[in-house]
C-alpha cells in the first residue's frame, strides 16, 4: 500500500510514468541480453505457418504473450504473430558494456510501484527480481525565473508555484476520485472534462497558470509524449484514476512518485526479460516478421492473413499499438464508432537520451540524479546507474513539444544539448560522457510513438465505450484498453488476462 503523500507535488511527481530507462546488472543477469535474446528468436517459429489454430494473437508485446499463455495454458491451441523481429513491444533493452562496468539500459517502459499487482506478480513467477530507484540526496529543480535550486525535500522551493500545486492537484486527485476507471465516459461531467484540454483547465484554475503548466509538462511529456495542451482533461483524470486498484484508488502522487510511486522499483537486468521468458516458455507459437495484413471473419472462422501466410481461427485478439490497429483490413468492417476510437488516437511522441559516466559523479556531491527543468532538452532527468554502482548514467526524455524541437536536430546537436541541460542541472562534468544512447519510439515503425496512445480532446466521451468491446471473434487486448495502470506494464498484463478470459469463455460453448 502506498503511503499518503506528503504534500501534493512531491519530489517526483512531474516525472513520467509508463515510459522510464533501467539499468541492470550485467553480473546478476545473462538472461536476457546477446546470445540468450538470439535463443529466444531462435527457439520462435521458423518455418511455415500452422494452417489453423484455436486462437491467434496479434502482437508479441507483454500484453499478447500474457494472452497466448493464458490460453496455452487451458490446452488450446495458439499463434503469437508478430510484426517485428523482436519480442516486447515497447519493452526493450540496450546492453551496455564499458571499460567501467557494463549493464542494461531500457528503452522502453521499466518501472513497477506499489498497486501494480498483475506485473508484480507475473515478474515474481518468472524470476525476474527488482530493485529500488536511486532515492537519496538532494533534486535539481531549473526555473527560468528563479534559476537553480537543490533541495533535500519533496517540494521544489519556487514560491510561485507553491500554491497551485496544492489546490490543483488536490482537485485533479479528487476528480479522479469519481471516476469509474471501466467506464470513464459515464461521470456527469465527462463530456465537459473531455471538451477541454488539460492545459485549458489549468489556465481556468491556477494563480500563476504558465508556471504552474511548465511544471505539470515535466510530467506530461515523459509519461504521455505530449504537452497539457495535446492531452483531454477526461483522459488525464482517467490516467490518475487507473493509477491504483480495487482497494486503493488512483492518485497523482502514485502516478508520478519514485517512493511510493509508479517509479518505486526497477527490473533486474531490464524489463524485456519479462516477455522474453514469455516468448521462450511458449517457443514455436510465437512466429516473427509476421505483420497482420487483413483478418476475415467467415463461416464461424477468422482467416488471419499475414506477411507469412494465412492461419485460420477460432477466435483472434489483438493486441496491438491502438494507431497500428487501422493498417489492418477487416471484413466485416470495423464498426464506427471503433474505427472513430482509432482514429482519433495517436501515439505519444518521446525518445529517451541516456549518458553514460565513469563514476555517478553527481551523487558525491550529495545529489539524487533527479532533476526537472522548465526549458532545454532535458525536462525531466533520471539517475539511471546500475545496482552496482557504476557505470554512472544520466537518463533524459525527450517527449512532446521538447520531441518536435529536438527530436528532428542532428544526432550530434541533440546529445549536446541535452548533456547541456544535464550539466546545467549537475556540473560541467556532465558534458563528457563515456557513451551516449537514444532511442527514439517516432521511429519503430510497429509503435509509432510512446509510452502510450493519448487522446485529445473530443472523442473518449463519445466513442470509448467501444474500446473492449469485441467485432464479432476479434477481441481487444494492449494496455490501452486496460481499466488499471492503463499505459503501463501492469495494464499490459490485466488486459491480456482479460482478453485470454473472453475468448477462453467463448471456446467452452
Amino acid at each position: 500500500m502506498s503511503r499518503p503523500p506528503t504534500h501534493p507535488l512531491s519530489r517526483r511527481s512531474v516525472v513520467a510514468g509508463a515510459s522510464a530507462a533501467l539499468v541492470g546488472t550485467g553480473g546478476l543477469v545473462g538472461a536476457l541480453t546477446g546470445e540468450s535474446e538470439a535463443a529466444v528468436v531462435a527457439g520462435t517459429r521458423q518455418g511455415a505457418l500452422p494452417r489453423a489454430v484455436d486462437v491467434v494473437v496479434v502482437g508479441a508485446g507483454i500484453s499478447g504473450l500474457v494472452a497466448a499463455r493464458e490460453v496455452a495454458r487451458k490446452g488450446r491451441s495458439v499463434l503469437v504473430v508478430e510484426a517485428r523481429k523482436r519480442v516486447g513491444g515497447r519493452v526493450l533493452n540496450h546492453r551496455l558494456t564499458t571499460s567501467h562496468g557494463s549493464g542494461v539500459i531500457e528503452s522502453g517502459g521499466a518501472f513497477i510501484g506499489p498497486t501494480q499487482n498483475h506485473i508484480a506478480a507475473l515478474a515474481d513467477e518468472l524470476g525476474v527480481p527488482t530493485f529500488p530507484e536511486y532515492n537519496t540526496g538532494s533534486s535539481v529543480y531549473l526555473s527560468s525565473l528563479i534559476g537553480r535550486l537543490e533541495y533535500p525535500g519533496t517540494v521544489p522551493p519556487d514560491p510561485t508555484i507553491l500554491a497551485d500545486a496544492a489546490l490543483l492537484l488536490q482537485q485533479i486527485d479528487g476528480f479522479a476520485a469519481e471516476i469509474d476507471v471501466a467506464a470513464p465516459w459515464a461521470h456527469p461531467r465527462a463530456r465537459e472534462w473531455d471538451s477541454m484540454t488539460l492545459s485549458q483547465w489549468i489556465h481556468a484554475n491556477a494563480l500563476n497558470p504558465a508556471g504552474i503548466e511548465n511544471v505539470i509538462t515535466c510530467w506530461t511529456q515523459p509519461g504521455f509524449g505530449a504537452d497539457p495542451s495535446e492531452l483531454s482533461f477526461l483522459f488525464t483524470l482517467w490516467y490518475v484514476a487507473c493509477s491504483g486498484d480495487e482497494a486503493h484508488k488512483g492518485t497523482f502522487s502514485r502516478n508520478s512518485d519514485t517512493a511510493s510511486g509508479a517509479q518505486e522499483r526497477r527490473f533486474v537486468g531490464g524489463s524485456q526479460r519479462v516477455p522474453l521468458k514469455l516468448a521462450r516458455s511458449l517457443g514455436d507459437a510465437v512466429a516473427l516478421h509476421a505483420p497482420v495484413r487483413r483478418i476475415v471473419q467467415k463461416h464461424h472462422r477468422v482467416h488471419v492473413r499475414t506477411g507469412r501466410g494465412t492461419v485460420v481461427a477460432r477466435r483472434v485478439i489483438v493486441a496491438a499499438p491502438p494507431p497500428t490497429v487501422l493498417d489492418v483490413g477487416f471484413h466485416p468492417g470495423l464498426p464506427a464508432d471503433r474505427r472513430a476510437l482509432l482514429s482519433s488516437l495517436r501515439m505519444g511522441q518521446l525518445m529517451k537520451c541516456d549518458a553514460v559516466y565513469e563514476t555517478p559523479f553527481w551523487r558525491a556531491a550529495g545529489l539524487n540524479g533527479f532533476g526537472i527543468s522548465d526549458h532545454g532538452a532535458a525536462r525531466a532527468v533520471f539517475d539511471n546507474t546500475p545496482p552496482s554502482g557504476g557505470p554512472g548514467v544520466l537518463l533524459a526524455f525527450v517527449g512532446g513539444s521538447t520531441w518536435r524541437s529536438y527530436g528532428a536536430l542532428p544526432a550530434d546537436q541533440r546529445r549536446s544539448a541535452v548533456l547541456q541541460g544535464f550539466a546545467e542541472m549537475f556540473g560541467p562534468q556532465a558534458l563528457h560522457p563515456i557513451d551516449f544512447v537514444e532511442h527514439d519510439w517516432t521511429r519503430e515503425r510497429w509503435s509509432r510513438g510512446g509510452p502510450t496512445a493519448i487522446h485529445a480532446p473530443g472523442a473518449l466521451a463519445t466513442y470509448g465505450p467501444s474500446v473492449r468491446r469485441p467485432l464479432g471473434r476479434v477481441h481487444w487486448a494492449g494496455t490501452e484498453t486496460a481499466t488499471y495502470w492503463s499505459g503501463y506494464m501492469d495494464g499490459a498484463v490485466s488486459s491480456g488476462k482479460r482478453a485470454a478470459a473472453e475468448v477462453l469463455a467463448k471456446l467452452r460453448r
